[in-house]
């Protein structure tokens, strides 16, 4: 007679097993002040470009530069830190990512001027470059790998309550306190944040590192940086041509060959380039930058649509933008039923086709759209996000061995930031162009040295035409026209985007049945022994 089969232990120690969903919600509470910056400020860079005192009278470039100071620093160095995390340990880099992000918040907030702004955002974005991928690889490490997906839906669930909350709380913020408020905010949460995660996470490291791959951590943040820098000094420019921005590029991606070249041939690399051979963990990757690549450029100009065309204050932006976030917090969570029971593959391509259709019905909006329609747009946005983002998040953090969480989470959310910084400078260069082109005829009447400035976005001709006072309302109706034509270019080059991102998870995420999608065998190696 054959004797019974005897159960497998659980991985996570039992005492972490128990608080698991509490140490869910920490994890939560350090990626909202991370997701929370970023959609609040999409609600202030209006009030931000306004003149002092009001604002720091902060022009287009600088507001570019203020939002993409953080990208450029946080995409840089999302890789070297989920290798730190993974080697030093996962709680001690979350940590500190928190208290340089809690410090850089506070700095932002009391900034005398944009080059003082764009300055601490960049230390911002220091501080989120450790406290985001510390977050989903600490996730892996404390759950089962039968729970992670629902707790990664979660996970994800907790990026749109952030963007629900945050333009929100900005424009309360906004309607009682300065604009540097916006700021200030995340320096409470930081602290609580700080106070629960040393009473209630684990520690969690890769038990057999390796050597430090000093050489390929430095190969991998200057070629990032440059490849991100080129991106957004071409969308600043609104030239893709500029000698500059060219050689920038170039230098950048020459650079990260190289990196992928000596990784291919260390016998110590910072990553196993042989991951990006599995097809399904490469089609993930590649579906999480084109989402992103689509969705920066739209919510950027969605908030000069709200503000400037339809007159709405920050605080009703806020709630405008609110569908958007409660469809992610409403199907994120959810999202995994539906991947049982249909597959990944169809899943996502049909979240992708959703987004292309709502991206694609921005150019049914003009200045006295029902404001319903939008409402509308937002929501089915936000639930085609949702059946991509936690699917591919699932899919690259199952691909690779629990121990090497850290590094599929920085894989993860570089492509992410680098994907978004190409959708602000790409598709804001779009915007810009088609912008000038349209306004550049009724600007002819005013001086020449203004005429360039005027030109630069919607905000700046509205601020021309009403020192003009009477004299100026025929440029406000044709910078509310252009602005509207150049919003519906750029929505369809988003839409394009988000067709590209369809038919590469249609070719190549697996359906119901993901032989591709095997887990690969862990390490007997219980979690955290080697940060206890």
């Amino acid at each position: 007679m054959s004797s019974p089969a005897i159960p497998t232990p659980p991985r996570v120690p039992e005492a972490v097993h128990r608080r698991r969903w509490a140490i869910l919600g920490v994890l939560m509470l350090s990626l909202l002040i991370v997701v929370l910056d970023n959609s609040i400020l999409n609600v202030a860079i209006k009030t931000i470009s306004t003149p002092e005192p009001t604002g720091l009278g902060a022009t287009q470039s600088e507001l570019e530069w203020a939002i993409n100071a953080y990208t450029l620093v946080f995409a840089g160095l999302l890789f070297t830190a989920g290798l730190l995390g993974d080697r030093l340990g996962r709680k001690k880099v979350l940590l500190g990512g928190l208290v340089v992000f809690g410090i850089g918040s506070a700095l932002a907030a009391m900034s005398g001027s944009p080059v003082q702004l764009i300055a601490f955002r960049a230390v911002m974005g220091l501080g989120a470059a450790f406290v985001m991928p510390a977050t989903l690889a600490v996730l892996m490490n404390v759950f089962e790998r039968d729970e992670q997906p629902k707790a990664i839906g979660i996970w994800a669930g907790g990026v749109g309550l952030a963007i629900a909350i945050g333009p929100i709380t900005g424009g309360v913020l906004l309607d009682h306190f300065w604009w540097g408020s916006v700021f200030l905010i995340n320096v409470p949460i930081v602290i609580v944040a700080l106070a629960l995660m040393t009473w209630l996470v684990p520690d969690s490291r890769d038990p057999a590192p390796g050597r430090i791959d000093l050489f390929g951590v430095a190969l991998s943040v200057v070629g990032l940086v440059l490849l991100v820098y080129g991106i957004i000094k071409g969308g600043q420019l609104a030239d893709f041509t500029d000698p500059a921005v060219l050689g920038t590029v170039v230098a950048g991606l020459v650079v990260l060959v190289g990196f992928v070249l000596y990784e291919k041939r260390s016998d110590h690399p910072s990553v196993d380039i042989a991951y990006f051979k599995n097809r399904v963990f490469s089609a993930a990757i590649a579906a999480i930058a084109l989402v992103f690549f689509a969705l920066m450029g739209v919510t950027f100009f969605s908030v000069f649509y709200t503000q400037s065309v339809r007159g709405y204050s920050p605080l009703q932006t806020g709630l405008l933008m609110l569908p958007l976030a409660v469809a992610q917090l409403i199907f994120a969570p959810r999202a995994r039923l539906v991947v049982d029971r249909f597959g990944v593959r169809a899943v996502c391509t049909g979240g992708l086709l959703l987004l292309t259709a709502t991206l694609a019905a921005f150019t049914l909006l003009d200045a006295d759209t029902p404001i319903w329609l939008l409402e509308v747009v937002f929501f089915l946005m936000g639930t085609g996000m949702a059946h991509v983002m936690t699917p591919t998040s699932v899919v690259i953090m199952q691909a690779l061995p629990r121990e090497k969480a850290g590094s599929a989470s920085a894989l993860s959310n570089t492509f992410r930031q680098v994907g978004g910084a190409l959708g602000i400078a790409v598709l804001g260069s779009v915007l810009s162009t088609a912008y000038r082109n349209g306004v550049e005829d009724k600007l002819a009447v005013l001086p020449e040295g203004v005429r360039h400035t005027a030109g630069e976005s919607i905000e700046a001709t509205l601020g021309v035409a009403a020192k003009l006072g009477p004299r100026g309302e025929p440029l406000v109706s044709a910078a509310n026209d252009s602005f509207l034509h150049a919003m519906h270019v750029t929505a369809l080059c988003g839409a394009g985007v988000a067709v590209l991102g369809a038919l590469v998870v249609f070719l190549f995420l697996p359906g119901r049945t993901p032989p591709d999608a095997a887990p690969q065998e862990e390490t007997d190696e219980p979690v955290g022994a080697a940060g206890r």
